[in-house]
């Protein structure tokens, strides 16, 4: 059973990995060509999807996520698609491609270079294969299939995360200080006052910056699927550790903990285990 759309996912013969990768990069290049002509432009069309306070949409999300699944309606026409954007589409291979075409839509439309593109290849059991790229930076990251990797404006190298260090001396990051929930909130502030910085407002940025040794943690809640499988597949590849607050397997979405390494990622676990279910 697909753990993203409860549906009864058919077996499927091993996937060819170069020929995923491939169409994986492809998908971003799509993206990427579709999205920077509206970046910081005067006259970028925006709508507030009425979710929440403001939930914004512009005229790059819809065009990128169209130029994305054009691509893989070439490619991979198969296998399945759940985007941001548009409508679920079912597929027969057994694998589903989760994509978010501007995560960081508020970053975005502020001119910020923190959004990104979110791409993972999923199978019945989660994330196999994630991409998280930044156009405007030129920075892609990508994890999955043995490979770790990061190419950019200097250049290419390999992904790893951070060895062990005491929660005192970790870095954090989340999106949004208020972090859902008052209950979820005040878990997420007992792990920032044990902490040695907090910072905020990276979107998907920030798990990257946890796949590039950058940074310890990342904790966040409310997210959909599209937010957390492609970072779960780029840092676990990169030696991370990605699960919900109480440890267990987060690619359906909801309260995320990226962590560096297994040892913060306990010391971090212990008091967000903490907090009531919803």
């Amino acid at each position: 059973m697909d753990p993203l759309t409860g549906a009864l996912r058919p077996r499927h013969d091993q996937p060819d990995p170069a020929a995923l990768i491939a169409a994986a990069h492809a998908v971003a290049d799509a993206a990427r060509a579709a999205i920077l002509p509206h970046f910081r432009s005067t006259g970028l069309v925006t709508e507030d999807k009425g979710v929440g306070r403001f939930d914004p949409v512009t005229e790059a999300d819809r065009a990128a996520e169209a130029a994305m699944r054009a691509v893989l309606a070439r490619l991979r026409p198969d296998d399945a698609i759940l985007g941001e954007e548009e409508a679920a589409k079912p597929g027969t291979s057994g694998l589903t491609w989760v994509i978010d075409p501007i995560d960081g839509t508020r970053a975005f439309m502020s001119g910020t270079p923190s959004w990104g593109v979110l791409i993972a290849l999923t199978d019945a059991d989660g994330p196999i294969y994630g991409l998280i790229d930044q156009p405007y930076i030129g920075e892609r990251f990508e994890g999955g299939f043995g490979r770790a990797a990061l190419s950019g404006p200097q250049g290419a190298r390999p992904l790893a995360t951070r060895p062990p260090r005491p929660l005192s001396e970790a870095v954090l990051f989340t999106t949004f200080p208020e972090v859902g929930t008052p209950a979820e909130r005040a878990g997420f502030e007992a792990v920032r006052d044990r902490v040695r910085l907090t910072r905020y407002g990276m979107d998907c940025y920030a798990y990257a910056l946890v796949a590039a040794g950058q940074v310890d943690l990342v904790i966040e809640a409310g997210l959909a699927p599209y937010d957390i499988c492609a970072p779960i597949a780029v840092i676990e590849a990169a030696g991370g550790v990605v699960t919900d607050w109480r440890g267990r397997p987060v690619h359906g979405g909801g309260r995320a903990l990226a962590a560096a390494n297994p040892e913060i990622h306990a010391a971090a676990l212990a008091l967000l285990s903490q907090v009531p279910d919803a």
